[in-house]
């Protein structure tokens, strides 16, 4: 039998930044109608790769060769000329435009030299309907939830016709059903001989879909293995070490109830929600798609005003909606965007790591410069954030120590309550224990921890408790002895609906909640 053609191949590539080898002689390549799965953890050179494939970097050694013939991927025009295009986690659309102009930008059909925004609508139209996402091509993107940007994205990628299909975490903001429509795309893809590199850190996903993996570590291509290798041993490739326990839970005392939730109440949100999280306790806080979790975890934290209900931190009554009040009793969040709502992109380590407690360390208008930076060096050393120095901006830091450096801020802050929504979303197994690690750490000190996630085998893993939203009420609370899968989705779906809708302007009527997706 021949062998399938090659589509794509690096040889040798080398990528340096200043204080960091990013690329070190990586060893790539891709052939017609395959998915071939880049693995590896954050930080260990993916997205360098990619870059480079794409033209947003140039390698600084190293060879690339498109269908046998080397070439010079120089900028983005020049990889889409050659066929390749790129998925980016990072959305690279335009919030002021159409779907339709943005899926064209720059590639507008013409009709007498002026754009025929007839056939560019049609055309857009036909995109989507082929990826399976109901919306509308004259829909300004500002106006869609995370999940159908994502499908909007591949949509564009579509639209070049490409022989080389780059997706970088692509499942990351979707539910299960979406991601069941998404990969019936990739294989029909696959089918008419498309080469399709495809970025991930859900295993489960490998073996449904990929052929072949390669497993990048500090930057060095470490090994290719078939798809279907068991993912202990893809773990133990891509850490280069075995993790014995996926979800090391340790499970001190509790003690006294240092937030209270009472009769919580917003108008079509959610309804007479309320519940207590102790002293050395992790509470989950799961449901489906629109149950409401993001909006309690964003009123408790005064982000979102309410209409009826209490939050108390040690007895203390918060006000509603002062977010500077809940954060001087002692309450912390990280957001599900990270990158949009919880850091400072283009500070450095140091600043982001100050951001909490930048109003306590001046005085008479001085800030202590000396203090904060001993603070910060402290705190990025117990967290293990990987970086060239506290100097460096926190854009260019992986996903897994951008996530450490947003809970490290409230760590700086002794807060005694952490909200996390979604505290591992998009990042590689390794450092998801790493994360744990420090849940643990922060219950065994005395502190809580609320947990929002929608990756059911963390929440069961990781949670002394599990309460189950659906439509914006608490279905019910289930024990870790008694939380099982089958458990919670039957609390899940079997809540009455409260009957209130949401504002038309209300954030809720816009953004989309992901539903919990299981292993």
């Amino acid at each position: 039998m021949t062998a399938p053609e090659e589509l794509l191949r690096v040889e040798g590539l080398r990528k340096t930044f200043p204080g960091v080898v990013a690329l070190d002689n990586v060893d790539f390549d891709l052939r017609r109608g395959e998915v071939h799965v880049l693995l590896g953890e954050n930080g260990a050179g993916k997205s360098t790769l990619i870059k480079m494939l794409s033209g947003a970097y140039r390698p600084d050694r190293g060879r690339i060769f498109v269908e046998g013939r080397e070439v010079r991927v120089d900028d983005a025009q020049a990889a889409e000329a050659l066929g390749i295009a790129t998925i980016y986690q990072e959305f690279n659309l335009v919030p002021d435009l159409t779907v339709a102009e943005n899926i064209f930008l720059g590639r507008q059909p013409r009709r007498f030299g002026l754009v025929d925004h007839r056939r560019m609508r049609e055309d857009a139209a036909r995109l989507l309907r082929r990826v399976g996402v109901d919306v509308r091509p004259d829909a300004k993107v500002r106006d869609l939830g995370i999940a159908r940007l994502q499908m909007v994205e591949i949509a564009k990628a579509l639209s070049l016709e490409a022989r080389v299909l780059i997706m970088d975490e692509p499942t990351a903001v979707l539910t299960s059903e979406e991601v069941d429509k998404l990969f019936v795309i990739v294989r029909q893809l696959r089918a008419v001989g498309v080469g399709i590199v495809f970025i991930t850190h859900h295993l489960e996903e490998i073996a449904a879909l990929g052929d072949r993996v390669t497993v990048l570590r500090d930057g060095r291509s470490i090994d290719q293995v078939p798809a279907s290798t068991p993912e202990d041993e893809l773990v133990q490739l891509m850490v280069g070490r075995s993790i014995e326990q996926q979800y090391p839970r340790e499970r001190p005392d509790t003690g006294e109830a240092l937030l209270s939730v009472r009769g919580l109440t917003r108008d079509g949100v959610f309804h007479d929600v309320g519940f207590d999280v102790h002293a050395g306790e992790v509470v989950g806080l799961a449901g489906l798609v629109g149950s409401g979790r993001t909006e309690v975890a964003r009123a408790v934290f005064g982000a979102d005003p309410y209409d009826a209900g209490t939050v108390e931190v040690r007895g203390e009554a918060l006000a509603r909606h002062d977010v500077p009040a809940a954060m001087g009793a002692g309450l912390g969040l990280v957001p599900e965007d990270r990158k949009g709502q919880g850091l400072v992109l283009d500070a450095s380590v140091q600043e982001n790591l100050g951001l909490v407690t930048l109003r306590a360390t001046t005085r008479h208008g001085l800030v202590d410069l000396k203090g904060r930076r001993a603070a910060a060096a402290r705190i990025a050393e117990q967290l293990g954030v990987r970086m060239s120095g506290l100097g460096q901006h926190v854009r260019t830091l992986s996903g897994g120590n951008q996530q450490k450096v947003v809970i490290g801020k409230w760590l700086l802050a002794d807060t005694k309550v952490l909200i996390l929504d979604e505290p591992t979303r998009g990042i590689d197994v390794g450092a998801k224990v790493e994360i744990y690690q420090l849940i643990n750490e922060l219950t065994a000190s005395g502190h809580a921890v609320l947990m929002i996630s929608s990756d059911l085998p963390e929440v069961l893993g990781m949670s002394d408790r599990v309460l189950v939203m659906a439509q914006g009420r608490i279905a019910g609370e289930l024990p870790a002895a008694e939380a099982t899968q089958d458990a919670v989705m039957a609390l899940a779906v079997g809540a009455a609906p409260i009957d209130h809708r949401a504002p038309a302007d209300h954030p809720e009527a816009k953004q989309e909640e992901e539903g919990p997706r299981g292993h």
